[in-house]
């Protein structure tokens, strides 16, 4: 049995959904202010990867859990379908420009990984190609490790009748009218191919390991990321500069 056949999309049912609201706001707080040490601190960096199926809820969950950062040290990238001038590159090259620098948090909605599951299912790539990716991923992330950045990556787990459903309400629900793109239906018929080559990508990328995060329930969700990333920046050695002092030099 699979990785993700194994894994609920759904809370445990004996978890109490208005208790883990409440601590996901506590959490949310926590991650806030240990963000002000890591941006005066400006010696270590957080990575935040979040991948999904479309309507797995990566948008909701970045503006849940950071809706209280301090902006100027957080920065969210979304990667979309490359640009001409990015598939002109090595496909880590769209990549590497917006990992974080020292103090910051970044936040990659989609990222390197799509690179190895688009141009597979969509057969733009040849599985030689693909695995060669799969080094070059775990080799670059080990290099983002090795200068001091933490990384926490998360692949939100939806059920595909929650996806379904989501989709749905993209085009009966007018607040969620933007959000509808005729393509996530085409996505969502090559549901089988999609979760094999994330199954994939569990087996040969996992040096840094991943959260595989029940995603039908948002309260749920949100708690389980926010849990996680307090958790990982108290790992941190986080303290505040010691006072600078003016030496005058005759």
């Amino acid at each position: 049995m699979s990785i993700l056949d194994k894994t609920s999309t759904r809370a445990p049912k004996e978890l109490e959904k208005e208790t883990l609201k409440e601590e996901t706001k506590s959490n949310a707080c926590k991650i806030h202010e240990l963000q002000k040490i890591l941006y005066a601190q400006s010696k270590y960096s957080l990575l935040i990867i979040l991948q999904g199926l479309d309507a797995s809820g990566k948008d909701g969950l970045v503006s849940k859990v950071f809706s209280g950062i301090n902006p100027l040290g957080c920065f969210v990238k979304a990667f979309k379908k490359p640009t001409e001038e990015e598939l002109d590159h090595d496909f880590l090259w769209r990549v590497h420009q917006y990992v974080p620098s020292k103090g910051m948090i970044h936040i990659f909605n989609r990222s390197h990984y799509e690179d190895v599951l688009v141009p597979r299912v969509e057969k733009y790539a040849s599985m030689d190609v693909i695995k060669k990716r799969y080094d070059h991923i775990n080799h670059f992330e080990d290099l983002l490790k090795d200068s001091g950045t933490t990384i926490l990556k998360f692949y939100l787990h939806i059920s595909r009748e929650e996806q379904l459903q989501r989709l749905e309400e993209r085009k009966t629900d007018p607040k969620k009218f933007w959000k509808h793109n005729d393509g996530d239906w085409e996505t969502s018929k090559k549901w089988d191919e999609y979760m094999a080559a994330y199954e994939d990508i569990f087996k040969h990328c996992s040096a840094t390991p991943w959260t595989i995060v029940p995603a039908d329930q948002n309260w749920y969700k949100e708690y389980l990321v926010a849990k996680t990333i307090k958790e990982a920046i108290e790992k941190m050695d986080l303290k505040f500069p010691e006072k600078k002092t003016l030496g005058l030099k005759f």
